[in-house]
């Protein structure tokens, strides 16, 4: 475990806690979370990972603009509804986006497990945008990636980072449960 993993730990656990409590300050400690981390994964040969990092950085800014148009006049972010279209959509597009992908790293890399980084990359896309967009659901797609990549970054023997999406998990739920509370006592509205 290095210096720079660490670092990343400590940026991404804070800004997923963030979140949680939907405070705006989670989109840029997250950005600076995306550079370390890919720094991190390049080294251990996680080239789908890499370059999630360089989405996610994008996709800070991104959620950043999209929490600025929904704060209520307490300073929470308000919790949007996903339809179903939708939630059917971007399930299967991150499905086919991941098994493209996975080909491509298998056949362009020396990615020790193409289809699975491919795969926990595309779904972590989707778990990004759903957050960007306030969709509750965004943390059941959390849940579900991060206790498989607990299990990916342990072969890898990225251990402090297995320890932190094992937190993740811990932190998803309770951001499950605080985003359910929030929305039982909110007005939702369509965007």
């Amino acid at each position: 475990m290095s210096p720079l993993e660490i670092a990343a730990v400590v940026a991404s656990a804070l800004g997923v806690w963030l979140t949680g409590r939907r405070i705006m300050l989670c989109w840029p400690i997250m950005l600076i979370a995306s550079v370390l981390y890919g720094v991190v994964f390049w080294q251990a040969r996680l080239y789908a990972d890499t370059a999630l990092q360089a989405v996610f950085a994008t996709l800070s800014l991104y959620g950043w603009w999209r929490w600025l148009r929904g704060v209520e006049e307490k300073g929470a972010v308000t919790i949007m509804p996903l339809s179903n279209a939708a939630l059917y959509y971007g399930l299967a597009a991150s499905a086919a986006g991941g098994m493209a992908l996975g080909l491509l790293l298998r056949a362009t890399t020396d990615d020790p497990m193409p289809l699975l980084d491919a795969l926990l990359s595309a779904y972590s896309i989707l778990g990004q945008i759903w957050m960007a967009r306030r969709y509750l659901a965004n943390w059941w797609v959390w849940i579900v990636v991060d206790t498989l990549y607990t299990g990916l970054f342990l072969v890898r023997e990225l251990y402090l980072t297995a320890a932190l999406y094992a937190a993740f998990v811990v932190l998803a739920a309770a951001g499950l449960r605080q985003w359910r509370r929030a929305g039982t006592m909110a007005d939702y509205r369509r965007d």
